[in-house]
């Protein structure tokens, strides 16, 4: 035990910069020591054009008030002035010309200069010189136009088509439509595979300091996990677009932003059986589920389609773990309430606010107290663009050293699991319905006798 406890201190030790950065060469995780901030990196040296191509021009790419998210912005301070974005394609062409512009006023001019819009990949295909063949396409439009084998759905199919090797970031979920658009995944990925392509899905908070940090206490002392647990409560007063409210277009709310938990819930606890998950939901029309600071009408969005307002699932894992997920659109203002924990023999791992300002409070077996970790200023956004980077330069000599966290076939299996939790809870809705009808019948009936 002594050796154990030694061990998770030591883990803890390094993250928090009080010692040096080894760490065991058996793992699923990075060197949490490589996650450098954003303002600290330097960019890779070089003289030659790296090609981007973007495909989307709205906030995930180019960043909103609504969250952090901005590839452009990490890309630039990646790539420096080596970055050339040769194609900006959305077929909202005013929008695209208008990101544009704003990058063209800037102090990064030089990677948008030249960039060109268009409203399908076709079109940058039909057009393109050998000088802008890209090196990496970004993929930040709406899931519910990626992730399928359907044309005009089908963007990863279309990029292998044309661009087989290129290097692909992926924005989460890999896609909104159905669940059967999860063997659409499977086939994608076996492309990938096929073509040898690099690719990175936008799971970001496996990059987060606290997370491998997390991975590392686990492997180092040999630990096996007995449940996961994580709470994710949305400030839904701060969710303005109305796509979101729409499970017909986002998925809802457990495919479109719990994702991320049921992602981080797999990388921790292993592969869920399916068929073990449960869930129960609170729904717009019952007296608990009535929000009174909606920022968009509701009347606008057909009943059946409106999200629900609270999910709860539980499962097993195929390891014989059990874990558990709440997600709830209650809290009001801007900041979301968010929490995962991790629990293994003697030990209680739990990450607090990894969207802002991560805070993970470590529990092992020499001593009761939980004890608290700070990381400041951490940047998963970078870290996930970072190592994407690195990896399509080939720059480091340890495999091992950066990796890429979140594959395409992985990014299925979540995509899966999603909608497990989304379809256990409709059934469970739909049953509950049903015996209601089925009582206030067999009531009417009684009466009428």
């Amino acid at each position: 035990m002594q050796s154990r406890r030694t061990s998770a201190t030591a883990a803890v030790r390094r993250m928090s910069g009080r010692r040096g950065s080894g760490i065991s060469s058996r793992r699923s995780s990075i060197d949490p020591t490589r996650l450098v901030p954003m303002d600290k990196v330097t960019h890779i040296g070089g003289g030659d054009d790296f090609n981007v191509v973007f495909i989307g021009a709205g906030n995930i790419m180019f960043g909103s008030d609504e969250g952090p998210w901005n590839h452009s912005f990490r890309l630039e301070h990646k790539l420096g002035r080596r970055l050339k974005v040769v194609a900006l394609i959305d077929p909202a062409i005013d929008r695209a010309t208008a990101v544009l512009q704003k990058k063209c006023d800037s102090f990064v001019v030089s990677a948008y200069q030249d960039t060109r819009v268009y409203k399908t990949l076709d079109d940058f295909v039909k057009n393109m010189t050998p000088k802008e063949r890209p090196r990496a396409i970004i993929i930040g439009s709406p899931p519910m136009f990626r992730g399928s084998l359907q044309p005009g759905r089908d963007v990863e199919m279309q990029i292998l088509k044309h661009f087989p090797g290129v290097a692909m970031f992926v924005e989460k979920p890999i896609a909104t439509g159905s669940y059967e658009h999860a063997q659409d995944g499977y086939v994608i990925a076996k492309m990938i595979t096929e073509t040898k392509t690099i690719c990175s899905v936008g799971y970001m908070l496996r990059y987060l300091k606290a997370v491998q940090l997390m991975k590392q206490v686990i492997e180092e002392n040999n630990l096996t996990v007995m449940s996961t647990i994580a709470r994710y409560a949305a400030a839904y007063e701060a969710i303005a677009k109305a796509d979101w409210w729409d499970k017909s277009k986002s998925g809802g709310p457990i495919i479109e932003q719990g994702t991320h938990f049921c992602d981080l819930s797999r990388y921790f606890g292993g592969e869920v059986d399916l068929e073990s998950v449960h869930a129960h939901s609170l729904e717009w029309d019952e007296n608990a589920g009535q929000l009174s600071q909606m920022r968009i009408d509701e009347s606008k969005i057909a009943p059946e389609n409106r999200v629900p307002r609270a999910t709860v699932a539980t499962w097993k894992y195929d390891s014989g773990a059990v874990g558990s997920f709440t997600h709830v659109a209650s809290l009001q203002g801007t900041d979301y309430s968010c929490e995962f924990e991790v629990y293994a023999d003697g030990y209680l791992l739990k990450l607090v606010n990894p969207y802002v300002q991560p805070v993970l409070y470590v529990r092992t077996p020499d001593d009761d107290r939980e004890r608290a970790y700070s990381f400041p200023d951490d940047d998963p956004f970078f870290s996930e663009v970072s190592h994407l980077i690195d990896v399509i330069e080939d720059i480091e000599e340890d495999p091992e050293a950066a990796q890429i966290l979140s594959s395409y076939e992985d990014a299925v299996r979540t995509y899966e699991f999603t909608w497990a939790i989304r379809s256990a809870s409709e059934r469970s809705r739909a049953a509950k319905l049903k015996a209601s009808r089925d009582g206030a019948k067999a009531q009417k009936e009684n009466q009428t006798d």
